[in-house]
C-alpha cells in the first residue's frame, strides 16, 4: 500500500528504466512535448553497457561500445527535453490514473501515462568468475557476442531449447563448441534435441557442472566436474575462449505483478501488436515484454512504439 509521502510531483509521462527502450521512448515523448520523465534503474544505460562492443546496430559500420551507445541515446532524449534521472522504482499503485510511482523508497511521482522498460536480467550461475570475466570472455548472448568467436573454441551453458539454440547459432561461427548440461538429458524439444546431435562441432557434456573460470586477462577455460558426488567424479580444465550462459533471464516485474498481467516467465503481456498493457496508459516496451528477440535494435523500436501509444492515449483522454 503506498501511503503520502512528501515531494510529491506530477508528471505527464513517466518512463522507468533506461536502455534502448527507455531513452528511445524518452526521445519520442520529448519530441511530442510529453516532457518525459525518466528514471534510468539499477543499471543506468541498462544491460548494454556491459557488452564491450555493438557491430548489429544499424548506422555504427565500425561499431561501437555498448556504454558509448548508451550515452548516445542519453544525451538525444535530454536534447529533446526528456528529464533524466538516477533512481529505482521500488512501488507503483496501478489502481487509477494518476498512476503512482514510489522512487527509492522515498519520493513520489504520480503519472498520467507510464512506459515501463526495466528490461530482463540474465540468469548466471553465480559464480564469481562470471563477473571477473564478464565482457572477456563470459556473455549471456550469443547473437550479441557470437560474431567475436568465429573459429574460436566456446562453451554453453544449460540444457532447454535456449541453449540449444545458442549452440546451434554458435556452431556457425566457432570451430568447436561445448554444451555443457548439469543432467544426464537435454530439456529441450526433441527437434532442437535432433539439430544439436546433427551439428558436427557441438559437443554435449551431460551431467557437467561449472564450478570456475580462469584465464589471464580474457578468459582461457573453465574448471568443470563431470558427476559430481558420484564414483564415477571427475575434475576437468576445458580450453575455451568463449563461455556463453543460456539458463534464463528474468524479466524485472516483481513490483509490477500485483496490477499487470504477466506469462509464465514472468514477462509483461502486451496487446494487438502494441505496446498495451492491460492497464490503460501503462505501456511496456523492450526485453521487459520480449522473450524472444531480446536485442537492441527491437528494443528501441518498442520504445518509439511505447511512446507514440502514450501520445494517443494522453490525446484521447484530454491528458
Amino acid at each position: 500500500m503506498i501511503i503520502y509521502m512528501e515531494n510529491n510531483e506530477k508528471v505527464r509521462c513517466l518512463i522507468i528504466g533506461s536502455g534502448p527502450a527507455g531513452y528511445t521512448a524518452a526521445i519520442y515523448a520529448g519530441r511530442s512535448n510529453l516532457a518525459p520523465v525518466l528514471y534510468e534503474g539499477i543499471q543506468p544505460g541498462g544491460q548494454l553497457t556491459t557488452t564491450t562492443d555493438i557491430e548489429n546496430f544499424p548506422g555504427y559500420p565500425e561499431g561501437i561500445s555498448g556504454f558509448d551507445m548508451m550515452e548516445d541515446l542519453k544525451k538525444q532524449a535530454i536534447r529533446f527535453g526528456a528529464d533524466v534521472r538516477y533512481g529505482i522504482a521500488t512501488e507503483v499503485d496501478f489502481n487509477k490514473s494518476p498512476y503512482s510511482v514510489i522512487i527509492d523508497g522515498e519520493k513520489k511521482v504520480e503519472a498520467d501515462s507510464v512506459i515501463i522498460a526495466t528490461g530482463a536480467s540474465a540468469k548466471y550461475l553465480g559464480l564469481p568468475d562470471e563477473t571477473k570475466y564478464s565482457g572477456m570472455g563470459v556473455s549471456a548472448c550469443a547473437t550479441c557476442d557470437g560474431f567475436f568467436y568465429r573459429k574460436k573454441v566456446v562453451a554453453v551453458v544449460g540444457g532447454g531449447d535456449t541453449a540449444c539454440e545458442e549452440a546451434i547459432y554458435l556452431a556457425q561461427l566457432a570451430c568447436k563448441v561445448y554444451l555443457i548440461v548439469r543432467k544426464d538429458y537435454l530439456r529441450a524439444s526433441k527437434i532442437m534435441q535432433q539439430r544439436v546431435r546433427e551439428t558436427e562441432n557441438i559437443e554435449v557434456m551431460f551431467e557437467t557442472q561449472t564450478i570456475g573460470l580462469f584465464g589471464d586477462g580474457n578468459l582461457q577455460g573453465a574448471h568443470l566436474v563431470k558427476a559430481k558426488g558420484t564414483d564415477r567424479e571427475e575434475y576437468i580444465d576445458l580450453p575455451i575462449d568463449g563461455f556463453f550462459l543460456a539458463i534464463g533471464h528474468k524479466p524485472n516485474t516483481d513490483i509490477f505483478a500485483k496490477f499487470l498481467k504477466l506469462d509464465e516467465n514472468g514477462y509483461i503481456i502486451t496487446y494487438n501488436g502494441t505496446t498495451e498493457t492491460n492497464v490503460p496508459g501503462v505501456f511496456a516496451a523492450g526485453d521487459v515484454a520480449d522473450p524472444r528477440y531480446r536485442q537492441a535494435i527491437t528494443a528501441a523500436a518498442s520504445g518509439c512504439k511505447a511512446a507514440i501509444d502514450a501520445e494517443r492515449y494522453l490525446v484521447e483522454n484530454g491528458l
